[in-house]
C-alpha cells in the first residue's frame, strides 16, 4: 500500500526571506553581547513564520547558540497553561541535562510546576503573588542558562496561547536585563479579530523596546517561481508560475499544494474554495489514512500515538501504514519528542475537522474521553485534566463536562494559572443547568477560595449537605481567580452575581465575603473610591456576628485600608479586634497579617515602640514559619516605618534584606518594587544618591502598578532636584502624578511636596502656594504625619522667600495661618518629627518678617542626634543667615561651615550654592572644602554684569539718579539698564524686582 504513495517533498528552497534573516541575525549577535532581544513574526496563515523559524534555529545551533522550541496548542488542550514555555523548557532540559538542573538548583519545587521532570512542586500559597513567584523564579532560570551562552527560545503560534502564557512571557520581556536571550514569537496576524485575546498582549508588548515586530509579506511573482523550481526540480512554465502565482496570492503553504496538485495531474480542476483546496491532498489519499487525519484533527494540535492507538478501532500495523502514508504526503509529521503525531500545517487540520458530517466530530471527542477516563497515562499528568475536560466539552456531555472542567480548574489553581482557572470555572457555570441533581450531588467538594465559607450547613446541620457543591460556592472560586489574574470587572460581575443567590439576613457571613472581594479588587487596581464602600458594607454584615474568618479578614483588612489610605486611632482597636478573633478560630495567617497592620498602625500614630516590637516579631515568626508573602509584609512596612522615624540605617538594611529574601524567593515581580523603593529612600537620606541611582535604573520601568511605579518616579525626581537638574526633576514628577489613582495619601501627599519644591526652586511662588492650597483643602490623616511635616516647611519656606511680591502679600497671613491649622493637627513626639515641627515654626517666623538664629539653632539640637544631613542642612544654614544679619560674623561662618558640610554629605547641589552664595554675599570665609561654582540663578535669566549691578541698587531702593551717580553713568543709560531687567525678570514693576533680588540673594546681607 505504501508503494502507491507518492512522496511530495516541502519546498527544498527558502526564497525571499533574506531581509528577515538578518534581521533575526542580528538580533542574535547582540543577545551574544548581553542585549537580550525579542521579536514578533506576524504573517498571515501559510506565509511561511514556521520555515522561517526553523531555518533561524538551524542557523543559530550553527552559531553556537542552544535552541528550544515550543508551540501553542488548540482544541485538545484549550486553557492548557504553559504548554509552550513547558514544551521548550523540556527541550532545554533534554539537550542540556545536568547544566539545567544546576542552574533551577533552589528553585526545582517551584519550576516543577512548569517542568515535572525537575522534582515534585511544592505546596504553594493561593494568593496574587503565586504567580509572580513562579514568574521570577523562571526568569532566574534563564539568567543563569544565558550566563556563558545563548539562548534562542522559539515560541510557535501565540494566537493559541492561553493567558499564562502570556504574561509570563511579557514578564521575561520585562524583567531579563543583561541575558543573553533571544526570544521569537510567531502568530497568525489574518486571525486577530477585534476581540481577539492576543491584541492588548500585543500593544503591550510593542511598547517595549527591546521587542521588535517583523511582518511576513506574501512573496512576489519571481519569488514563487524560484519555489517552484525548486519543488519541481526543473524550471516551470510560466504560465503555470502565472496561474500557480494568481491562485495562490503568494503565500508559500499555497503554492505548495497548488505544485502538489499539479504534480498530480490535477492543475486545473480545483475549486474557488480554499477549504477545497487544503483538503485536495488528504482526499488523494486512501479512506482508512482520512479516517485517521479525522481522528487526529480533533484530538487537538498534537496526539500522542498511544492515545490516537487506544482512540481507533484499527490493527496497529494498519494504523502505522496510514500515519506512514500521511506522513510520507506531508500532511503529518512526528512531535518534536518523537512520542506522537501533529499537522504539518494547522490549516489542514482546520479544513480536516471542519469538513467532518454533523455528529461525527462528537462522536470521536467522546471516543478521546472515554479512553482518556479509562488510561490516564496516555497523556502528561500536567495536561491530563484539562484535556479530558475539553474532550467531554466538545462531546457535548454536560454531565461528564462539569465535573471534569471543576477538576481542571483545580489542577490550573495549583499551577497559578489564574486565567485558565477562571476559563474552567465560568464553563462549569455555563453548564450548571444542564446537569441531573444526581451529578450535581456528587461533585467534589469546593476547592481552595481564601476564608470563603464553603459550608452550608444551616440548610441541614446534621446532615452531608454542607460538603456539597453548591453553584455560588463555584462563583466565589471563580471571583478569587478573576481577581489574581487581574479581569476586574469579571470579578465584580461574579460577585453581583453571587449576591443575587444570596440571603445577607440569613447568610451574612458569605455575603460579607463577597461583598469584602468586591473591595478588594477595587482597592488592588486604585478603582473608584478603593472599594471602602463595599468594604464598609461587608463590616456591617458582621459587626455582630460571631467569630468566624470571614470576620476577622473583613476587621484586618478594614484597618489595613485605613493605614494606607487615612489611619486614625480606632483602627488599632479594630487590628486588635480580628486579631483576638483569628486567635478563637486559629487562623494564625489572618493572625499575623493583622499583627502587620497593627504594629504599623501603632507606629505611625505615636506608639513607636508597641509598633517596632510588633513587627520585628511579626518579621520573626514569618521566617520561620517560611512564608515568603508574609516576610515581604513585614520588610516593606518595618523598613517603612523605620525611614518615617528618621533612622534610615536601619531602613535600608531591613529594605536591602527584605530584596534579598524578595529575589530568593520570587517575589520581585510582586512585591519587589515596593521594597526596592523603600530601599531607595533610606538611601537618598543617608545622602547616597549614586547607590540610590543604580537601584532606580536596575528596577524595570514596566514593572509594577501604577502607585508602584509613581513611587519610583518621584524617587528619581527628588534625586533629579537634589542634583539641580530641574528638567529631569519636572519630567519625573510628572510621570508621577499621571501614575495617580485613587485618594492614597501616602502616594499624593510626597509628589505634592516634590512639586512645591520644584516650584520654589524654579521660582514659581505662586505655584508653591497653589499647590499648597489644594493639598490643605485635601486635608491631612494624623497618621501620614512623616508626609505632612516636609510638604509645610517647604511650602512655608516658600512663603519666607517671598516677601516683598506685591501679588502674593496680600494674602499671606491667611496662607500661614491654614499652615498653622495644619500643622496642630499633626502628630510629633519622635526626633525627627520634632525637628521639622521646631524648622516649621522658625519659618513661620521668618515669613512673618521675624529672622532669628535661635529657632533655628533649637530645630538643629534635636536633629543633629539622628545623623541624617537633612533636614538639618536647612535649619543651620538659616541660622548662619540669621546670625550674619545680626553682624554675628564668626557665628555666622562657623555654622555656614556646618550646613555647607551637611549639604554636602546629602549630595544637594542647590544647598551647596545657597551657602556659598551666602558666604559672598556675607563676607563669610566658605568652608575650605567647596569647590567655587558660580551662581547658577542670575545666568538663567541672562542678566549681564552691568545690569546685575543695577538690580543690585534697585533692591537697595535707590532711584535712577542715584544709580547714575553711584555707577557713573547717565540717568537715562540707568533707566534703559532698569527696564532691560524688569523685562528679562518678567516683572511688572520694581518692586517685584527687588522681591526677586533679595530672593536670589543678591542684596548683601545687613545692606
Amino acid at each position: 500500500m505504501l508503494s502507491d504513495v507518492e512522496r511530495i517533498s516541502v519546498s527544498p528552497v527558502f526564497v525571499g526571506r533574506s531581509a528577515e534573516m538578518a534581521e533575526l541575525s542580528t538580533a542574535l549577535q547582540r543577545a551574544g553581547e548581553g542585549q537580550p532581544q525579542a521579536l514578533l513574526i506576524a504573517g498571515d496563515a501559510g506565509v511561511g513564520k514556521t520555515r522561517l523559524l526553523e531555518e533561524f534555529v538551524c542557523a543559530a545551533t550553527a552559531r553556537g547558540a542552544v535552541a528550544a522550541v515550543g508551540g501553542c496548542v488548540e482544541i485538545g488542550a484549550d486553557g492548557l497553561p504553559y504548554a509552550p514555555i513547558a514544551a521548550a523548557l523540556r527541550a532545554l532540559h533534554h539537550e542540556l541535562g545536568v547544566e539545567m538542573e544546576q542552574a533551577a538548583a533552589g528553585s526545582e519545587g517551584r519550576l516543577a510546576q512548569l517542568l515535572p521532570e525537575l522534582g515534585h512542586a511544592v505546596p504553594e500559597a493561593h494568593d496574587e503573588f503565586g504567580r509572580a513567584r513562579l514568574f521570577e523564579h523562571t526568569a532566574q532560570l534563564f539568567e543563569r542558562l544565558t550566563a556563558d551562552r545563548t539562548v534562542v527560545l522559539a515560541l510557535e503560534d501565540l494566537h493559541w496561547s492561553d493567558r499564562s502564557t502570556r504574561e509570563l512571557l511579557v514578564y521575561l520581556l520585562r524583567s531579563l536585563r543583561g541575558s543573553r536571550l533571544v526570544i521569537v514569537a510567531t502568530y497568525r496576524s489574518d486571525d486577530l479579530h477585534r476581540r481577539h485575546p492576543l491584541r492588548p498582549f500585543l500593544a503591550e508588548l510593542e511598547r517595549l523596546r527591546t521587542v521588535q515586530r517583523l511582518d511576513l509579506p506574501r512573496l512576489g511573482r519571481a519569488e514563487v517561481a524560484d519555489q517552484l523550481l525548486g519543488i519541481l526540480a526543473d524550471t516551470p512554465d510560466p504560465a503555470l508560475v502565472s496561474r500557480i502565482f494568481l491562485r495562490s496570492e503568494g503565500i508559500p503553504f499555497f503554492v505548495e499544494e497548488l505544485a502538489a496538485s499539479y504534480q498530480g495531474g490535477c492543475s486545473t480542476g480545483l475549486t474557488e474554495s480554499l477549504r477545497d483546496l487544503l483538503l485536495v491532498r488528504v482526499e488523494a489519499l486512501p479512506e482508512a489514512v482520512q479516517s485517521v487525519l479525522r481522528a487526529l484533527a480533533l484530538g487537538g494540535s498534537a496526539v500522542e500515538y498511544g492515545l490516537l492507538r487506544a482512540v481507533l478501532p484499527l490493527p496497529e500495523d494498519e494504523l502505522i501504514g496510514a500515519l506512514r502514508a500521511a506522513v510520507d504526503a506531508n500532511i503529518l509529521r512526528p512531535t518534536p519528542d518523537g512520542d506522537g503525531y501533529r499537522f504539518r500545517h494547522a490549516l489542514v487540520r482546520e479544513a480536516v475537522a471542519d469538513d467532518l458530517l454533523p455528529g461525527e466530530g462528537g462522536r470521536i471527542t467522546r471516543r478521546y474521553a472515554t479512553v482518556l477516563s479509562e488510561q490516564p497515562q496516555l497523556v502528561p499528568a500536567v495536561e491530563r485534566t484539562t484535556r479530558l475536560a475539553n474532550y467531554w466539552y466538545s462531546a457535548g456531555d454536560p454531565a461528564r463536562a462539569l465535573p471534569a472542567a471543576l477538576d481542571a480548574s483545580r489542577e490550573a489553581r495549583r499551577r497559578n494559572a489564574f486565567a485558565e482557572q477562571l476559563q474552567m470555572l465560568e464553563r462549569a457555570l455555563e453548564l450548571w443547568d444542564r446537569v441531573p441533581e444526581e451529578v450535581l450531588a456528587d461533585l467534589r467538594p469546593a476547592d481552595y477560595a481564601e476564608s470563603y465559607p464553603a459550608c452550608s450547613c444551616d440548610e441541614d446541620p446534621n446532615g452531608e449537605c454542607c460538603e456539597r457543591l453548591r453553584y455560588v460556592d463555584v462563583i466565589a472560586e471563580a471571583a478569587v481567580a478573576a481577581r489574581l489574574c487581574g479581569e476586574r470587572e469579571r470579578c465584580l460581575n461574579l460577585c453581583k452575581l453571587a449576591l443575587r443567590h444570596i440571603d445577607e439576613t440569613t447568610d451574612p457571613s458569605r455575603a460579607a465575603w463577597f461583598w469584602g472581594q468586591r473591595s478588594r479588587v477595587q482597592f488592588l487596581f486604585d478603582a473608584g473610591d478603593n472599594g471602602r464602600a463595599d468594604l464598609a458594607k461587608a463590616r456591617a454584615l458582621v459587626e455582630n456576628g460571631p467569630p468566624n474568618a470571614v470576620q476577622a479578614e473583613v476587621f484586618a483588612r478594614y484597618a489595613a485600608c485605613d493605614m494606607v489610605d487615612w489611619p486614625e486611632p480606632e483602627d488599632i482597636a479594630l487590628a486588635e479586634r480580628a486579631i483576638g478573633i483569628a486567635r478563637q478560630i486559629s487562623d494564625e495567617p489572618v493572625e499575623l497579617h493583622a499583627r502587620v497592620t497593627l504594629g504599623t498602625l501603632q507606629v505611625i500614630l505615636g506608639r513607636e515602640a508597641e509598633g517596632l516590637a510588633e513587627l520585628q516579631h511579626v518579621l520573626s515568626r514569618a521566617v520561620e514559619l517560611h512564608e515568603p508573602d508574609l516576610m515581604s509584609r513585614a520588610y516593606v512596612n518595618l523598613s517603612d516605618v523605620y525611614e518615617g522615624l528618621g533612622r534610615s540605617e536601619q531602613a535600608e538594611a531591613t529594605a536591602r534584606e527584605g530584596c534579598e529574601m524578595a529575589r530568593a524567593n520570587g517575589l520581585l515581580g510582586a512585591s519587589g518594587s515596593i521594597l526596592q523603593g523603600n530601599w531607595v529612600e533610606p538611601l537618598i537620606s543617608l545622602g547616597r544618591l549614586d547607590e540610590a541611582q543604580r537601584l532606580l535604573d536596575a528596577v524595570s520601568h514596566e514593572l509594577g502598578t501604577p502607585t508602584e511605579s509613581g513611587f519610583l518616579n518621584r524617587l528619581r525626581g527628588l534625586i533629579a532636584l537634589l542634583r539641580d537638574d530641574l528638567p529631569a526633576a519636572t519630567a519625573q514628577l510628572l510621570n508621577a502624578r499621571a501614575e495617580l489613582v485613587g485618594g492614597r495619601a501616602q502616594s499624593w501627599l510626597p509628589v505634592s511636596e516634590l512639586a512645591i519644591r520644584l516650584a520654589a526652586a524654579e521660582g514659581r511662588f505662586d505655584g508653591v502656594r497653589s499647590e499648597l492650597l489644594a493639598a490643605v483643602g485635601e486635608g491631612f490623616p494624623s497618621g501620614k504625619s512623616r508626609y505632612v511635616w516636609p510638604l509645610l516647611l517647604h511650602a512655608t519656606a516658600a512663603e519666607a522667600d517671598s516677601r516683598g511680591l506685591p501679588a502674593l502679600d496680600a494674602d499671606r497671613p491667611a496662607v500661614l495661618e491654614q499652615v498653622r491649622a495644619a500643622a496642630s493637627q499633626l502628630l510629633r513626639g519622635w526626633p525627627l518629627a520634632d525637628g521639622f515641627a521646631l524648622l516649621l515654626d522658625a519659618e513661620l517666623a521668618r515669613a512673618e518678617g521675624d529672622f532669628q538664629a535661635e529657632p533655628y539653632l533649637r530645630a538643629a539640637a534635636v536633629l543633629e542626634p539622628l545623623g541624617l544631613p537633612y533636614p538639618l542642612d536647612l535649619a543651620l544654614l538659616r541660622a548662619a543667615e540669621a546670625e550674619a544679619l545680626q553682624g554675628r560674623r564668626s557665628e555666622a561662618a562657623a555654622l555656614l561651615r556646618r550646613a555647607e558640610a551637611q549639604a554636602a554629605r546629602h549630595g544637594d547641589v542647590r544647598m551647596q550654592a545657597a551657602a556659598r552664595q551666602l558666604a559672598d554675599r556675607a563676607g563669610l570665609r566658605a568652608a575650605e572644602a567647596a569647590e567655587p561654582e558660580p551662581s547658577v540663578e542670575p545666568a538663567a535669566f541672562h542678566l549681564t554684569p552691568r545690569e546685575l549691578a543695577v538690580l543690585r541698587l534697585v533692591a537697595l531702593g535707590r532711584s535712577n539718579r542715584q544709580i547714575a551717580e553711584e555707577l557713573y553713568i547717565s540717568p537715562k543709560t540707568a533707566s534703559v539698564h532698569v527696564s532691560n531687567i524688569l523685562a528679562k525678570l518678567e516683572v511688572t514693576g520694581r518692586g517685584e524686582a527687588a522681591a526677586l533680588a533679595h530672593r536670589l540673594r543678591l542684596v548683601p546681607v545687613g545692606a
